[in-house]
């Protein structure tokens, strides 16, 4: 008999600044690898990435070029274990009992590399203490 381990699924939310929700979720896959399911949304696609956002997560070894965050559906907060909101909590539909973190993060202040590097330094703590409150060891 085989037993099917069941990752638990987490949906990174940013509806105003996606690079946020790219970079939560590029750094749990790198992090996690396949132990976790990890999708980001916003409020539309996107058509390309920020390219400050690519350049400063291509400084700590991870390519997001090709990562873009899907619409925002009900559908993918339902099924989601973890639904993680950056500052934009009051987009994201809520469900009854469902587990919801809520990432406060300061702004940029200013535009480029130089304003993203302190988000995503944040954003990489976070994830960290995400992957040990689910009691899986990260893996980089």
């Amino acid at each position: 008999m085989t037993t099917s381990v069941v990752r638990p699924s987490v949906l990174f939310v940013c509806v105003h600044n996606a690079g946020r929700s790219q970079m939560g979720a590029a750094f749990l896959a790198h992090l996690a690898g396949d132990r976790v399911e990890v999708r980001s949304a916003g409020s539309a696609p996107a058509d390309s990435v920020n390219p400050a956002v690519v350049e400063a997560m291509k400084e700590v070894g991870i390519d997001i070029s090709a990562r873009t965050p899907q619409v925002l559906t009900t559908q993918a907060v339902q099924s989601s274990d973890v639904v993680i909101t950056m500052g934009c909590g009051d987009a994201c539909p809520v469900f009854p009992g469902k587990r919801y973190l809520d990432w406060q993060l300061d702004d940029p202040a200013g535009q480029g590399v130089d304003a993203v590097r302190p988000i995503r330094d944040a954003v990489e703590q976070r994830v960290r203490g995400l992957l040990t409150e689910l009691g899986i060891p990260a893996s980089a």
